[in-house]
C-alpha cells in the first residue's frame, strides 16, 4: 500500500546495510526499533523536489501562469509568491519565485531492480535539480500570510504583516523579471535580502486593523474584492476602485466571532458569501451584502474541540473541510450546516492541523498538513473493502487516507497547483517541497 512513502530498513551494527533487508510500510508515530532507519520510496512519486529560499517562507501562494492548463509533460515550471519570516529586523520581503526544471523523479522500486547498484540509485545529477529564480519586494515586518489573484492580466498579491498592516502589490514586473531568469547574486543569498530589496511600494496599505492577523482571501467571483481577519476577531471587506489602484475598506467589521479569526474563504460560486473560522472554535458563514452586525447567516459554535485553524471550500460541491488544533479534520455539508454536525470526521494528525485544501478538479480529494510533519492525501469516495486482508497495524487507518508525505519540519501551508495536474507545493521551516504521487 502507499499510505506512506517512508520505508523501514534494518541496518547492521556500524551503520552498514544488511545484505538483504525486509522493507515494510512505516506508520507515522510508530517507534523505530534499534538499527532501523527511514528511507524514502521514490517509486511512489512521479515527481519530488526540495527547494530552499533563504529565510523561511511560511506562507505562499501559486501564481497562475500562461503555460497552459492540465499539464502532464515533464519538466514542469511553476511560479509562486512567498513571504519571509526573518529574525533580522528590516530583512523581510515578498519573493516572486520561478521554479523550473521540475523533472520526473520516479525510479523503479529497489525490490524490482536488484541488479542496480546502490550508488546508481542514490546518484543525483545537476541536470535533475530544480532551478529557482527570484524577484524581491521589500516588506515591512514578517509576512504572516500572502494570497495572489490575476485580474485582467494584472497579478496582485495581498500580504498580512506582523505589524498589523495589510498591503496589496502589483507583481507583473516581478514576474517579468523571473521569466527572464534573473537570479539573486550569491552575496544576497548568503547575507540576506534586506540590502538588495527594491523600493517598489505597495499599491495600497490598510492600517485599520487593531492587531496583526492571518485570515485573508480574494473573492473568485467579484474581481478585486478582498476579506481580511485579525487576532481581535474583526473581519473587514475590501472593495476595489475601477482601475485596481485603491480599495475602500469597510471600517465596520463583521460582528460575530469572539476571538482571533484564523482563516477566511470566499465561496467559489456564490458572490458575497464568505466563510470564516476562529480560535473561538466556531465556523461562520456570512452574507456580506447585509449590515455588518447582521451578516452572520449560519454558525457552528463548537466545530472543533479547540482552535479552528484552517478551512477550504470545495470548488464543485457544497462542502467545507476544516482542521484544528485538536488534530481533527471535519467535512461540513452546507446543505446540512444549520444542524451543526459534520458529515465526516477524520483523526489522523497527532498535532494541530495547519493547512488543508481541496483538489482543484477532483471534488472528493483533499490534502491536509500539520505540526506533526505530515501531509496526508484523502479521497472521500474510497470505502473499506470488507474482503481485504489488512495487517493489524493498518486496521485503524481510515480507508480514505491515500498517502502520507513526510520529510518537512513544522509544515505550514500546502497548495495544489491549479495547472499542473495533481501536483502539490508545500512549505515548512526547512523549505519547499513540490511533488506528485502515484495515488492521485
Amino acid at each position: 500500500m502507499d499510505e506512506d512513502q517512508m520505508e523501514v530498513e534494518e541496518m547492521e551494527e556500524g551503520g552498514a546495510p544488511a545484505e538483504r533487508v525486509e522493507r515494510k510500510v512505516y506508520l507515522p508515530g510508530k517507534p523505530l526499533d534499534k538499527g532501523e532507519v527511514l528511507e524514502c520510496d521514490e517509486s511512489v512519486y512521479l515527481m519530488r523536489h526540495e527547494c530552499k529560499a533563504g529565510s523561511p517562507c511560511l506562507s505562499f501562494d501559486i501564481i497562475k501562469d500562461n503555460l497552459g492548463d492540465n499539464r502532464e509533460d515533464f519538466p514542469h515550471t511553476a511560479f509562486i509568491v512567498g513571504g519571509t519570516q526573518s529574525p533580522k529586523k528590516g530583512d523581510n520581503c515578498l519573493l516572486v519565485i520561478k521554479m523550473s526544471n521540475l523533472v520526473k523523479t520516479q525510479r523503479e522500486s529497489k525490490d524490482d531492480d536488484d541488479d542496480a547498484s546502490e550508488s546508481e540509485d542514490e546518484e543525483t545529477t545537476e541536470g535533475s535539480k530544480p532551478i529557482m529564480h527570484y524577484s524581491i519586494l521589500k516588506h515591512l515586518g514578517c509576512v504572516n500570510r500572502v494570497r495572489s489573484i490575476e485580474i485582467n492580466g494584472t497579478v496582485l498579491a495581498a500580504s498580512w504583516s506582523e505589524l498589523a498592516r495589510v498591503s496589496i502589490w502589483n507583481l507583473n514586473q516581478s514576474i517579468r523579471d523571473v521569466e527572464q531568469n534573473k537570479q539573486l547574486p550569491k552575496k544576497v543569498k548568503r547575507e540576506g535580502y534586506g540590502k538588495m530589496a527594491n523600493s517598489v511600494p505597495p499599491l495600497f496599505t490598510f492600517t485599520g486593523h487593531q492587531t496583526e492577523g492571518f485570515g485573508i482571501d480574494w473573492s473568485p467571483t467579484m474581481p478585486g474584492v478582498l476579506a481580511t481577519g485579525d487576532c481581535t476577531r474583526h473581519i473587514h471587506v475590501w472593495t476595489p476602485s475601477d482601475n485596481l489602484t485603491s480599495w475602500n475598506v469597510d471600517q465596520r467589521p463583521l460582528a460575530g466571532h469572539t476571538d482571533s479569526v484564523e482563516d477566511l474563504q470566499w465561496s467559489p460560486n456564490e458572490p458575497h458569501v464568505l466563510a470564516s473560522c476562529s480560535v473561538d472554535k466556531s465556523i461562520r458563514i456570512w452574507d456580506t451584502r447585509a449590515a455588518p452586525n447582521k451578516a452572520n447567516q449560519l454558525t457552528v459554535a463548537g466545530a472543533h474541540l479547540s482552535d479552528v485553524n484552517v478551512i477550504s471550500w470545495n470548488k464543485k460541491e457544497p462542502l467545507i473541510v476544516s482542521g484544528g488544533d485538536d488534530g481533527f479534520l471535519h467535512i461540513w455539508d452546507l446543505r446540512q450546516f444549520k444542524a451543526g454536525a459534520s458529515v465526516a470526521t477524520f483523526k489522523h494528525h497527532t498535532e494541530p492541523v495547519t493547512t488543508v485544501e481541496w483538489h482543484p478538479t477532483e471534488p472528493t480529494i483533499f490534502a491536509s498538513g500539520g505540526a506533526d510533519n505530515q501531509i496526508a492525501l484523502w479521497d472521500l469516495a474510497v470505502e473499506r473493502d470488507s474482503d481485504s486482508n489488512q495487517g493489524e497495524d493498518l486496521q485503524d487507518i481510515p480507508p480514505q487516507l491515500l498517502f502520507i508525505h513526510q520529510g518537512q519540519k513544522d509544515i505550514k501551508e500546502l497548495h495544489w497547483h491549479p495547472q499542473i495536474n495533481s501536483s502539490i507545493i508545500s512549505t515548512a521551516q526547512n523549505g519547499f517541497n513540490i511533488f506528485r504521487t502515484i495515488s492521485v
